[in-house]
C-alpha cells in the first residue's frame, strides 16, 4: 500500500473485532467474505516491489475494490455492471461514513485528483476521437473538480476519479495495452497511487463506521 495507507495487516487486525462479532451471528457472513478477499489481493499487491509488475499492481488493486462493490442481480442472473455497482456502493458509503475517511482522502489527495483529471490519456471523451482538440476539452473535468471541491460533491470527483482509473484497467485487462508498455506508464503511476488511497479510506469506512451494512447480494459465494 502507499506510505501513509495501512498495512493488511494492520487493517485485519483493525477490523477482528467486528470480524468475531459477525461470525458469532453467521459463519459465512458477506461482508466477512468480501473483506477476506479483498485482503487476499491487497496481500499480493504489498509483495509487488516499487516500480515493478505495475500492470499486475493495477489489476490486483482493482479486484480488491470490486470484491467490495459488486453484486449480484437475481432476476438477470449475472453480476450487475461495475459502474452501477461501484457508483451505488460508493454513494452509500459516503452517507455512514461519520468519520469522513472518504471526503479527508480526497482532500489530502487532491493534487494527485487534478493530475488524473487533468490527463486526457485517461478520458473517454479523448479517445473517442483522439485530437489535439478533444485532448484540451478532455481537461474539463479538471476545472469542474475546482467546484466539486468547494460544495463537497464527493460522489462526484470519485465518480470522476474512477471513470479514468477504470478505462486504463480495462485497457489492461482487454488487451489494449502492452505488458510493461513505456506509453502508459505515468498514468499507471497515477492510477495506482490513487486507487491504494481509495481503497485504504473505503477499507476504513467499512471497518470503522457501517461493517454490518447490507452490501447486497455477493458474486459467487463460497459454497460448501
Amino acid at each position: 500500500m502507499g506510505s501513509d495507507c495501512l498495512s493488511v495487516h494492520a487493517l485485519r487486525s483493525r477490523w477482528k473485532p467486528t470480524k468475531e462479532r459477525l461470525a458469532a451471528q453467521r459463519s459465512d457472513h458477506p461482508t466477512a467474505i468480501r473483506l477476506h478477499r479483498t485482503f487476499s489481493w491487497l496481500a499480493r499487491c504489498e509483495k509487488v516491489e516499487a516500480g515493478q509488475d505495475d500492470d499486475l499492481l493495477l489489476i490486483c488493486l482493482w479486484v480488491g475494490f470490486n470484491g467490495l462493490y459488486g453484486r449480484w442481480d437475481e432476476q438477470r442472473r449475472e453480476p450487475f455492471p461495475d459502474r452501477q455497482s461501484w457508483r451505488d456502493f460508493l454513494n452509500r458509503l459516503l452517507v455512514i461514513d461519520t468519520s469522513s475517511h472518504l471526503s479527508k482522502m480526497l482532500l489530502e489527495q487532491r493534487e494527485l485528483v487534478m493530475s488524473l483529471l487533468d490527463d486526457e490519456y485517461l478520458s473517454s471523451f479523448f479517445w473517442e476521437e483522439p485530437t489535439d482538440i478533444r485532448a484540451s476539452k478532455s481537461k474539463k473535468t479538471k476545472f469542474d473538480a475546482r467546484t466539486w471541491y468547494i460544495d463537497s460533491k464527493w460522489s462526484m470527483i470519485l465518480d470522476r476519479l474512477l471513470e479514468r482509473i477504470y478505462l486504463l484497467r480495462c485497457q489492461l485487462i482487454h488487451g489494449a495495452a502492452t505488458f510493461g508498455g513505456k506509453l502508459n506508464r505515468e498514468s499507471l503511476s497515477r492510477c495506482i497511487a490513487m486507487l491504494r488511497q481509495l481503497l485504504n479510506a473505503v477499507l476504513m469506512a467499512v471497518i470503522d463506521d457501517e461493517a454490518k451494512e447490507d452490501w447486497g447480494v455477493m458474486c459467487y459465494p463460497p459454497l460448501k
